[in-house]
């Protein structure tokens, strides 16, 4: 394989030599639509068949901007990112902050923005505050795709991997079951400006007080700023001030690892539930232990992927290329097919569109080797 690349490197190379020496100019040239796909693009054994394949590589640059970096979640997120890029052989790459500060995501995005990137896809701490400048990036011409940020108004979609209301009502039914429809409960969030996660609480709220009315919540959206420490302080905090307490949901990936740490030090793993999104590498030992009975996700690294490729196909669309974007749209990543289009911009909001990815997963089931990141 090397070899064939080194000899077809060396040819292309004899022939662009070859056209210098003869006068040739740009016209004699194969039109850009003919051009050969790029060698990533060529040579990848995991791209997808051609007939599902995003769009052929172009001179497109896109930044995926996320919370923060250094945990699970985004790791896995850039897997998908990275094989975007390495499929298509577009330049495609993914940066963030250490933090989870909105303003650092505001300054990497302002960053992007002054280095001409094509695209910026975009998962915010805090939708609010990223407004301004993804206002500037759109000004700039730039193309910006957001993900876990329904109510957006500053981007040209948005792309959610479920209805979030349909996601909050689903932890409402799996805490009340569990809790046999009684009891005080409470929820965390990453941020109290986090979009999905406020979704899914007061979704989740909404459900639990038709459907289980002997139920109370009591403390809601705790805020965690998606650190794992903090949820353990404040689950601390809260199992003393509510001595009946047993239910708790958490929104963030490290909310129900730090609750579950402070309810097996309390030793209490068999008389609380605990359910919320997180990961099987974050929350497995838990979920082994009873500490986590139900964790929810949908895998971060198709998120990346589609957000990506939505990104192209706006480009493209743009470009007069390719084919429209608009209800009932397919991309590559399982799960985000026959998408459902939600213009909110009569508004002031963004067109959503919404796949059907979510994964339970139980200490039954936990060792799939598909959960495993």
């Amino acid at each position: 394989m090397k070899a064939r690349k080194v000899l077809a490197l060396i040819l292309s190379l004899a022939m662009a030599f070859s056209l210098a020496a003869c006068g040739g100019s740009s016209s004699s040239a194969a039109p850009e639509s003919e051009a050969a796909p790029s060698e990533s693009a060529a040579t990848s054994e995991e791209a997808p068949a051609e007939e599902s394949a995003p769009a052929e590589a172009k001179d497109y640059t896109i930044a995926t901007v996320v919370k923060l970096t250094g945990v699970a979640w985004f790791d896995r997120m850039e897997e998908g990112v990275n094989q975007f890029a390495e499929d298509t052989g577009i330049d495609a790459f993914q940066v963030g902050d250490s933090t989870a500060d909105p303003a650092a995501q505001a300054k990497i995005i302002e960053d992007m923005i002054a280095q001409g990137v094509d695209a910026i896809c975009v998962v915010p701490n805090s939708t609010e505050s990223l407004e301004a400048v993804l206002q500037k990036a759109r000004e700039a011409g730039i193309v910006v795709i957001s993900h876990e940020a329904a109510n957006i108004q500053n981007a040209d979609y948005d792309i959610e991997a479920f209805d979030n209301a349909l996601y909050g009502e689903h932890f409402a039914q799996q805490l009340g079951e569990l809790m046999g429809g009684k009891g005080q409960y409470t929820t965390f969030v990453g941020s109290l400006t986090a979009t999905s996660h406020n979704e899914w609480c007061d979704a989740s709220l909404a459900y639990q007080q038709e459907h289980y009315p002997d139920m109370e919540l009591v403390s809601p959206k705790n805020e965690t700023t998606e650190d794992a420490e903090n949820a353990y302080q404040k689950a601390k905090e809260l199992l003393a001030a509510y001595p009946d307490l047993v239910g708790f949901q958490g929104s963030a990936m490290t909310d129900i690892p730090g609750v579950a740490r402070a309810i097996e030090e309390a030793g209490l793993a068999d008389s609380t539930y605990v359910i919320g999104t997180s990961l099987v590498s974050t929350s497995g030992q838990y979920l082994e232990t009873g500490a986590i009975d139900i964790i929810s996700f949908w895998d971060p690294a198709l998120a990346g992927y589609a957000m990506n490729e939505l990104a192209v196909k706006v480009l493209d669309e743009r470009a007069g290329v390719g084919e429209a974007v608009a209800d009932g749209l397919s991309l590559t990543a399982d799960g985000y097919q026959d998408l459902k289009l939600v213009d909110n911009t009569a508004n002031g909001g963004t067109k959503v569109f919404y796949a059907n990815a979510w994964i339970d997963v139980t200490k039954e089931n936990m060792d799939d080797p598909a959960y495993q990141f």
